[in-house]
């Protein structure tokens, strides 16, 4: 009988010690210099240990990782599309050197595995944005990440795993490549086709995956990612659930589920090539790469990033090196007169009558509670998904003023939180810049740094607020787009509405009013670093609310406030 089909490089590279060299590791380890791995790094390091990267054997070194930026190449020119770095701060690369051994743990301090180190440079971020994303736009979040939240210095070198990272959710779909390959074994399953996705599925899924295996004459995995998405998806909780309605959809015995901590990029036609090399690491030979596949959407000036086929063309043309077969999506759509689904290209439109629902009015009608058709999705994966994402009436929402000192956006916060607890039907929280300076972060100076933190701080809290169906009031002046947008994704993670309210008062006004004299000791130079005179305040260019307080009543502007709530759905206020 034909075996599985081999691991990308031919051999699977698992680099988690047995037990006892493990514990002998670890106790050496005690003297090691730590570093707390991030979200990313986290789910980079476990399908390093696991052999969901092989040939990989750790965090890229410099030769490497130049090569697979500038050539989608390791350095022995193996085919690798994406860098697989380790990011540390300049501080601790200042401490490090050669060949030392540095422990990574997770956040609570668990030490995972050991990293020997071979390399440490300062990479350039915007080459590395252009060279493997093909833009340098803000738009894409990996570009955001790179510049916003990546540290300035990488550090490679080989890897000895202790452990993987713990996970306490769904234990018995979170299978290793060696354990899915041992579950197709024992099942006698040899061609498996993939599906990768980070959507909820519905119907439409269903047949679509139905039709690749049948015409690859495989078995089915699906196979989606629980690890990092693309800021704003729905959570994966969620979507497991509803992964687990959806698997009951296929005959018996075909098709599995299993879960893939990967953090992606939406590189497109280059994480294309890197979604096929992880799927053979997993045992299968068949992978369906859909339309605009791992796309992160609209670039600035509202163009696709990527072209719609641009991941196909490159599957294809390096279909002999990956040794896995592609399986091009079909778009299937909802044909009346059939009573069921059918690939776009076998319709007459000329006699038959398409019904589809695009993502944007899905996501409009779970909104607005509107009713979701039985033919677009399945009522048990609707009703799981309405329990995450209620009518925006019933959300959570964070309204965050951003503007200089003494433009009025404490004032107006103020306003609106009474005129909101007036109205009642769901808690209200103010933070104000002032009062969580005083008790959240009394010891941060006003250094950029400090300023940074304290405001990702209010993020934090105004997400578990909103997390939780209330609303957050913030009213900090948050003088940078990039700490906002942090915010915002925060916020947004958290299946919350974000609205951005820029009180957009003049300095020369802000600065008459200047009641508590800050602006004069800014001018005499008794403070430095103040926003407006001495450091730059970055102005919203889209934020949903604009106010310019200068001939504008606080009542006035508190309207202004609570009309746009209402306009967006987020609470009636009639």
């Amino acid at each position: 009988m034909t075996d599985l089909i081999p691991p990308y490089g031919g051999t699977l590279k698992d680099l988690r010690l047995d037990e006892a060299a493990a514990q002998s590791v670890k106790a050496d380890a005690v003297d090691y210099p730590s570093w707390d791995l991030t979200e990313r790094q986290l789910c980079d390091l476990e399908l390093l240990a696991n052999g969901g990267f092989s040939p990989l054997e750790g965090f890229m070194n410099q030769r490497d990782y130049d090569r697979v930026v500038s050539d989608m190449r390791l350095a022995d020119g193996t085919l690798w599309p994406v860098p697989i770095t380790l990011d540390v701060s300049e501080a601790f690369a200042a401490a490090i050197d050669t060949s030392d051994r540095v422990a990574l743990r997770d956040p609570e301090g668990v030490i995972l595995a050991i990293l020997t180190v071979s390399d440490i440079w300062r990479p350039d971020r915007e080459r590395e944005a252009e060279q493997v994303f093909g833009t340098r736009d803000p738009a894409h979040p990996a570009v955001t990440w790179l510049r916003d939240q990546s540290h300035p210095v990488y550090v490679g070198g080989r890897i000895e795993a202790l452990d993987l990272p713990g996970h306490y959710d769904f234990t018995h779909l979170r299978l290793t490549p060696a354990e899915l390959r041992e579950r197709f074994r024992r099942n006698g399953w040899r061609r498996i086709v993939a599906f990768q996705t980070r959507n909820p599925m519905h119907r439409a899924h269903v047949e679509l995956t139905f039709l690749a295996a049948r015409q690859a004459e495989a078995n089915l995995l699906i196979h989606p990612v629980v690890g990092m998405t693309k800021p704003g998806d729905v959570d994966h909780y969620s979507r497991v659930r509803c992964y687990e309605h959806v698997l009951h959809k296929y005959p018996e015995q075909t098709t599995a589920l299993s879960l893939l901590p990967l953090a992606m990029r939406m590189g497109g036609p280059r994480e294309a090539i890197w979604h096929a090399i992880i799927r053979r690491n997993y045992g299968c030979t068949h992978l369906i790469v859909g339309r605009d596949h791992a796309g992160p959407g609209k670039d600035s000036h509202g163009e696709e990033i990527y072209g719609p086929y641009d991941a196909q063309e490159m599957v294809t043309r390096y279909a002999d090196e990956l040794g896995i077969q592609m399986v091009p999506f079909r778009m299937m759509v909802y044909v009346q007169e059939r009573a069921g689904y059918a690939p776009i290209d076998e319709v007459d439109e000329s006699t038959e009558t398409v019904m589809n629902i695009s993502g944007t009015e899905f996501r409009r009608r779970m909104r607005e509670g509107l009713e979701i058709p039985d033919w677009f999705g399945y009522p048990e994966v609707v009703e799981e998904l309405r329990k995450t994402f209620p009518p925006r009436a019933k959300q959570g929402l964070t309204l965050f003023f951003t503007g200089l000192s003494g433009s009025g956006k404490s004032t107006i916060a103020n306003a609106v939180m009474v005129k909101l607890m007036e109205r009642g039907g769901r808690p209200v929280t103010l933070l104000d810049g002032d009062r969580v300076r005083k008790h959240l972060s009394s010891e941060l100076g006003f250094s950029k740094a400090h300023r940074d933190l304290n405001i990702r701080r209010i993020g934090f809290v105004a997400a578990e607020i909103t997390r939780n169906g209330g609303v957050a009031i913030c009213a900090p002046i948050a003088p940078y787009t990039a700490t906002r947008n942090a915010v915002r994704e925060m916020v947004e993670s958290a299946n919350g509405g974000f609205l951005e309210i820029h009180v957009a008062t003049p300095l020369e006004e802000c600065e008459r009013r200047d009641r508590k004299g800050l602006y004069a000791q800014a001018r005499a130079g008794q403070i430095t670093g103040f926003t407006g005179i001495d450091d730059p305040y970055e102005a919203p260019e889209t934020p949903e609310l604009r106010i310019d307080t200068t001939d504008c009543t606080v009542e006035e502007a508190a309207q202004q406030v609570l009309l746009k709530i209402e306009a967006m759905g987020f609470m009636d206020l009639q």
